[in-house]
């Protein structure tokens, strides 16, 4: 009998030379060191949704299902290139330091009717990246984005855009509000940690039963890091 070993309930994926086939393509990106994941399909599209700052730092602590809450820096690195940080700002002084950055999103003019932007993951999402998603004028977006493509579009955020201390506090209130309005979207690991997942999908068992599995999107690829069960 031939036993398969796998430790630490980790399962590789394969590599062939053209890599098509061989990369985990996940929107659900973990490593090691968090069991609470983020939905980057969602983050993706509330950025290409927001109508400022304040409303895209609220929609994508809705989507977290951690304790954490998300502070967001919004930066215009010049007339065409706009950055957009998360982190947690662990020492509450309202700035990225190192280590405290989880994602990065950063959205390029490419003409006078399109741009592309792309995400990043850092820190316990480390080796998420997303495809350059392509934008285009008259596309349904939020302002944020949208404005760009207006005449005489100038940059608003040179000055950059930061969570302060006292949107923390909003942010942690209105989030409650939003997970109590939403229980099922929210579920608890084992460790107690609260955490969003999508739901489960079903195929047959062995003996005609089924068993729950989740699906990946194609939004992302995690090309690095160390997947693991959030359910662990």
């Amino acid at each position: 009998m031939l036993l398969a070993v796998l430790p630490l309930g980790v399962i590789s994926a394969g590599c062939n030379p053209s890599g098509s086939t061989s990369e985990r393509n996940e929107r659900w990106a973990t490593t090691e060191n968090t069991n609470v994941a983020i939905d980057w399909d969602k983050i993706n599209e509330a950025y290409k949704l927001a109508e400022g700052p304040e409303d895209f730092e609220r929609r994508v602590n809705e989507i977290y299902g951690g304790r954490e809450i998300i502070s967001v820096s919004v930066a215009d690195l010049d007339d065409k290139t706009q950055l957009v940080t998360g982190f947690f700002d662990k020492n509450t002084n309202g700035a990225v330091d190192e280590g405290e950055k989880i994602f990065t999103i950063r959205r390029e003019l490419t003409s006078a009717t399109s741009a592309q932007y792309q995400t990043v993951g850092y820190g316990p999402y480390y080796g998420y990246h997303s495809p350059f998603l392509s934008i285009a004028s008259g596309m349904l977006m939020g302002s944020m984005m949208s404005r760009m493509f207006t005449p005489g579009y100038a940059p608003m955020y040179q000055q950059p855009y930061t969570t302060s201390g006292s949107r923390v506090a909003d942010l942690r209130q209105t989030r409650s509000s939003y997970r109590a309005a939403n229980p099922g979207q929210f579920q608890r690991s084992q460790s107690g940690r609260t955490y969003d997942r999508p739901a489960a999908k079903s195929r047959t068992a062995p003996g005609g039963g089924s068993r729950g599995f989740r699906g990946g999107g194609k939004f992302g690829v995690a090309t690095k890091g160390r997947a693991v069960r959030l359910d662990a």
